[in-house]
Order: C-alpha cells, then structure tokens, then sequence
C-alpha cells in the first residue's frame, strides 16, 4: 500500500490520506508506473540522480498524469500541525561555530530578492554586488572563510531587470530567476502570461517563478490549475520553475497541499510558498504541510521537488529554524541550493550582523550591512 494510504499516528498524522484499499490502488496506479520507468532510468545512469530519501535515489521532477483521487484525498489535521511547529520552533537550536555555520549555508541558500515598485537598475546592480560577496571583507578576513567563495543562490527581480541582472552577474554563478506570470496577482490572460516567461527566458533568465491562479483552488478546478502549470513549465524551456501558490490566500493548509501537489504533477522544480505580498507568508505549518507533500511526492514517483519558503523571514534565527525543517522532514540534500531557496532581502542583513557578532563578540547596526 503506498505510503500516501498509510494513516500516521499521533502528531505524525497531520497529513492524512484517508482511502479505501481499493481507491489507493487505483491512485497509485500512474505514479507506480511512473516510478518503475524512472527506477530503470537510474538504473542505467545512477549519476542522474540530483538527491537520495530514505536511501533511494530520486530524479529531477518531470511531472505525472494528473490524480484526482490523491488530490481529492488529502486531509490535514490543523492542530497537529500547528503544535508541530509550535515543538518545532521550542526544541531546535545551534550555537557557537555550528550556528556560523549554518548561517552560512543559509546564505548559499537564499535568492536575493528585490520586487518593489521602486526598483531602478542601479538598484539592481547593487543587489547583484552584493549577491557576489554577502559579507563583508573584514568579517570573511575574521572568520577565514576566504577559500570558502560565499555567495548567494540567485538574484530575483522582475522580468524589466532581468538583462541588468544577468550582465551585473555574469561569471560569478550567481543564478538570475524573474517573476513572472502576472506577479504578484497572477490574474492576467493566459497568453500574457506565458509571453512574460519565455521574453524572461530570451532575456537570459535561469530561473522562473511562476503564480497559480488561487482561483482555481478554492473552486477545486484542478484540472485547470494542471494545465496552467504546465503550459508554464513548457514555456521555461528547461529553466528551473518555481511555482507559486501564494499560501496566505489559499486559506487552509488542505488547500496549500492540494495546491502543492497538483504543481508537482505538473512538473514544478521548486514549489513556493508566497510572493510576499500576500498578509500571511512563509510560516512554519505551511512549510511543515509542504514538505510532507514533497516527501510524500518523492516516495511514490522516485523524483526530487524543491521547496523555497518566502516572505516574512528577516532573522538569522528563523533561517536556522528553517533549515532544521528541511533537514528533519527531508534530509540534508533539501538544505542545499539545488533544492532549498530562501525568498529573502531583509535576511541577508541579520545573517551579517550575527556573523559579525561571532567574530567580534559584538553586535553592529544595521545600516552597517546594506543590502541595495
């Protein structure tokens, strides 16, 4: 019986897909099938792997038939989760050199993200300076992390900045993702919206992050929401997608792993939490619900999905929180850049200043670390 079918006891049952025998069997069907072609396809080329849960390999996400009855399926427990990230937040911590050092992976895990209506290409070329070196000098001099070459994961602008972004970062590895499909709303016609990606793409974008229509969720259209998802990661043309779903407005965590999964089928890289304009962002019992999704996804289909939380998280603790997350429900390869992002601009600062304060014993002011 696949695991989706398998009821967890206590706080672990906060996900629960509650079916007969007969309807796991019939849910499971095409991701059993799917999973045998990608257990061949490993077979043949271990080295396709991207990342390892529970000691089995996992592909790269390329998508599956839409499920109804494993959307349709899904139940949350609301209270489980929310003391599970009540406990989560209590009883994890690290200190001293550990948590440097897990500030520091924090860094190379965070999209530099400058989404106002503000923005101005000098501001993003100060941005992509300090995507190059987030820290400062003297502090990487202090802490002797020279050889280390910290730099963050990507700069995230608009699709007007993304050429900027892309000349101000070339050579350095730093990806460039843009915001697109109607950011932040995602309400525009459909054939602009995927104008908006593949001109990102031409502009020489590495990454796409894509909005849901939330419509499409609360009016259980899931079907719709597939298709949207995947005409969008057709247009990416290879490129990473991020999809969206925008957690703060979808009301419920049933809807917010409904949500998560449907874009997996479709194909999503990365599934995100919100575009940080909505009321309610990145907050733990939502990243809890969707990592369970995502391990769940990966148990049954053999392929890897990543997670990026964003909006809301500005202190180096609650980065660390974070990573404790990933690293509890999905394993080390989730606390790497390849499949966790930070959704951040105020982040970075705090990082610094803690960094600052390790090397110094003392703390420095904020207008000490600028980010743009």
């Amino acid at each position: 019986m696949p695991n989706q079918c398998k009821r967890y006891e206590g706080e672990l049952s906060a996900v629960q897909y509650k079916k007969t025998s007969e309807e796991c069997k019939e849910h499971s069907g095409i991701a059993n099938r799917e999973t045998d072609k990608l257990v061949n396809k490993l077979a043949a080329n271990p080295e396709d792997a991207i990342a390892e849960l529970n000691g089995k390999p996992l592909l790269s996400n390329r998508g599956i038939p839409l499920n109804l009855e494993w959307v349709r399926q899904v139940r949350v427990n609301t209270s489980a989760v929310e003391r599970r990230a009540q406990t989560h937040v209590a009883r994890r911590t690290v200190k001293k050199d550990w948590q440097a050092a897990w500030l520091l992976r924090a860094i190379t895990c965070m999209d530099l993200t400058t989404l106002s209506g503000d923005d101005t290409e000098e501001r993003v070329r100060r941005l992509c300076a300090k995507a190059r070196q987030p820290i400062e000098h003297d502090i990487v001099k202090r802490l002797e992390l020279e050889e280390l070459n910290i730099k963050v994961a990507a700069v995230c602008v608009y699709h007007r900045f993304v050429e900027a972004a892309v000349r101000a970062l070339t050579g350095s590895g730093v990806r460039v993702a843009a915001v697109s499909t109607g950011f932040p709303a995602g309400l525009s016609p459909m054939e602009e919206r995927v104008a908006e990606i593949r001109r990102s793409v031409e502009a020489g974008a590495d990454e796409i992050d894509i909005v849901i229509t939330r419509a499409h969720v609360f009016g259980g259209r899931w079907q719709e929401l597939y298709d949207e998802v995947s005409e969008f990661k057709r247009a990416c043309a290879g490129r990473h997608m991020k999809a969206i779903l925008g957690t703060g407005d979808l009301l419920t965590l049933r809807n917010v792993v409904r949500a998560s999964f449907v874009a997996m089928m479709a194909g999503a890289d990365f599934i995100k939490t919100s575009t940080g304009k909505e009321p309610t962002n990145a907050i733990l019992p939502v990243g809890w619900v969707m990592t369970r999704a995502i391990r769940e996804y990966a148990q049954e289909t053999g392929m890897a999905v990543g997670f990026k939380p964003a909006g809301g998280i500005r202190t180096a603790k609650q980065s660390t929180e974070w990573l404790a997350l990933m690293k509890e429900e999905l394993g080390t390869p989730w606390m790497k850049a390849d499949l966790f992002r930070f959704g951040a601009s105020g982040l970075l600062n705090d990082i610094e200043r803690q960094l600052e304060h390790h090397a110094t014993g003392r703390y420095s002011a904020d207008y000490r670390h600028p980010i743009a």
